[in-house]
């Protein structure tokens, strides 16, 4: 009689331990097979907000920085499908580099000193320069001078009013918002007198169907703006994507993305400018 109540002892004691590993077996197989799921990927940083250079679409992600990094995303060994964008803000993109919250950054990124204390750049693949879009009707800014005393927008962690300010127009009334778009409204309703960024976007904004006619490019080229595609500090990625640019270039494409993107606003755009060499 001791002997059986031994023996059932030891069975229960034995389909528990059973039990426990068939559950821990359970959760394992599930997350090996979540973790091996979905393929090799790409995550790239872009802007979302700026037309003819990146712009989130209900057809998809259109414009010249787009196109950049998708020939250098297929160049790397990832095709279009393997991309997952990330939008990028001004403010944000050293940090999402550094936390590794995405693989590269092509968002009109400008190399300077400063920010390449933070990040290293690949490039640059395209040279723009800082401008003003005004409203269309507005004669009273005819230099970056008349830009004194007047409302000036640009968008928080770009360098753009801070140079007219610093340099050309001290008196200038800085706004700071979070996207150029939120500046774009801004001037439509007068509580902006002049955005300033680089001319490739403001292109890409003034040829926009519904704000034909209604703003100007001031046309002064106030600085050189480098464009460079960041990546976290000591990247290999840097050379891999600097080879990848330099292909796109002498295989025709990056002009043919420059005529896609910039051609309806009749840009003028510099040509192609050398990798590793920044133009001040």
């Amino acid at each position: 009689m001791k002997l059986r109540k031994v023996t059932a002892a030891s069975a229960a004691v034995l389909a528990l331990a059973v039990a426990a590993t068939a559950c821990g077996s359970s959760n394992n197989d599930k997350g090996s097979g979540s973790s091996s799921g979905g393929g090799k990927k790409i995550t790239i940083g872009i802007k979302f907000d700026q037309p003819g250079i990146g712009q989130k679409t209900p057809q998809g992600y259109a414009g010249f920085d787009v196109d950049v990094a998708t020939y250098v995303a297929k160049k790397l060994g990832y095709s279009a499908d393997k991309i997952e964008w990330k939008e990028s803000k001004s403010a944000d993109r050293e940090t999402m580099l550094q936390r590794g919250d995405v693989d590269f950054i092509a968002a009109s990124y400008s190399i300077t000193p400063e920010r390449e204390k933070s990040v290293d750049f690949a490039g640059p693949y395209l040279l723009a320069h800082q401008d003003v879009l005004v409203r269309a009707n507005d004669s009273s800014i005819k230099s970056p001078a008349d830009l004194n005393k007047k409302n000036l927008c640009s968008v928080t962690g770009s360098t753009s009013a801070q140079n007219v300010h610093d340099k050309l127009a001290p008196k200038a009334q800085l706004q700071k918002y979070p996207t150029y778009s939120a500046c774009l409204t801004g001037l439509q309703s007068g509580a902006i007198d002049a955005l300033t960024t680089d001319d490739s976007i403001l292109a890409g904004y003034a040829s926009q169907a519904q704000y034909k006619g209604k703003f100007k490019l001031g046309g002064f080229k106030m600085t050189n703006e480098n464009y460079g595609i960041g990546v976290k500090k000591g990247s290999a990625l840097k050379a891999k994507i600097n080879k990848a640019l330099e292909d796109m270039v002498s295989d025709g494409s990056w002009e043919t993305a420059v005529k896609k993107n910039f051609g309806p606003a009749g840009y003028k755009n510099e040509p192609a400018p050398k990798i590793g060499v920044v133009k001040s």
